[in-house]
């Protein structure tokens, strides 16, 4: 069976990595949920896929207080920013929505979630059977404390909600992957790679060059073995029949990402991909179900409206 997991929640329908989409996910069905995970300056562990606050779905609504001199807060580091800073952001929009104009929906006021909500989240909507796939933002600049930092305290705060058994942490940065292994020996590791990073002397991972790797013998799939990972998620320009049973020979899962156009999603089921990560969560379901394959079952969501009354709303100064 092929996993359906949703991307960033269900990043064509609802605001990406919120509560809002992680429950929308969740309400259509999922096996697995992939959402992003970084660390703000005060050491708290928040939604977010790209490492600068980004207008593409972040709108400032205004200061914290009325002489913030970092705000506004659009552009800045995640990382230079204190979570009440970021209680502050608007997270329910996507601004422009292409290539989602057609079912993409806002939710405005929505604020940015702690991966400590996201837990809550899970257990109130009962989703024993789903997967978290949890990506921990880094970049070759992070000093390794801080790298370090975000992996353990991913994992405790997972394991203070008795997570820890169906979660994987996934990473570009393969320092990650180690320090998680350190941390969880049992936590499934994913080696994500993408062509900015598989690249002769990259410095995302963690000093296994790709030149020592080549592509005939199995490429990205060897390193990802060298680093301790069980599944290897490629970018699905790089994937190729070849990859996928570079990476089968190895024992190694293959998640593809991100796939959202049905004729590409059949092509990898024929190749065997173990999960494909789609944007268009209702499209692949309707891919597998055409199949005959095994549909993961939609949640059915307690909360009036879909989200809880607890979920961060915009906080304003």
């Amino acid at each position: 069976m092929t996993e359906i997991q949703g991307h960033r929640g269900a990043r064509a329908l609802r605001p990406e990595n919120t509560l809002p989409g992680l429950a929308h996910a969740l309400a259509i069905g999922v096996d697995a949920l992939e959402f992003d995970v970084t660390l703000t300056c005060d050491g708290e562990l928040i939604l977010a896929h790209d490492l600068l606050v980004e207008a593409q779905t972040i709108r400032d609504t205004g200061p914290v207080t009325g002489r913030d001199a970092q705000f506004p807060y659009v552009g800045k580091h995640w990382s230079q920013l204190r979570l009440e800073q970021i209680q502050t952001l608007d997270a329910g929009h996507r601004r422009p929505p292409e290539p989602f104009t057609d079912t993409f929906e806002a939710v405005p006021g929505t604020g940015v979630p702690t991966l400590d909500q996201v837990c809550r989240l899970l257990i109130e909507a009962s989703a024993e059977r789903v997967t978290l796939a949890v990506e921990l933002k880094t970049d070759p600049t992070w000093a390794v404390a801080d790298v370090h930092a975000l992996t353990s305290g991913a994992i405790a705060t997972l394991a203070g909600h008795g997570l820890t058994g169906r979660v994987r942490i996934l990473a570009f940065d393969w320092r990650v992957l180690e320090a998680a292994g350190k941390e969880d020996p049992a936590v499934p590791r994913v080696a994500l790679v993408e062509p900015q990073t598989w690249v002769p002397g990259s410095a995302w991972l963690a000093g296994r060059d790709p030149v020592a790797y080549p592509a005939d013998a199995g490429g990205c799939a060897l390193a990802a073995r060298d680093v301790g990972a069980l599944w290897v998620s490629p970018w699905d320009g790089m994937t190729s029949a070849d990859l996928i049973t570079a990476a089968h020979r190895e024992d190694l899962g293959i998640a593809v990402w991100t796939v959202n156009d049905p004729a590409r999603m059949t092509e990898l089921l024929d190749l065997g991909a173990d999960a494909i990560v789609t944007d268009r969560l209702g499209v692949l379901r309707e891919v597998l179900a055409r199949r005959g394959e095994q549909l993961p079952v939609p949640c059915e969501l307690p909360w009036p409206g879909g989200v809880p009354a607890w979920a961060p709303r915009v906080r304003t100064g």
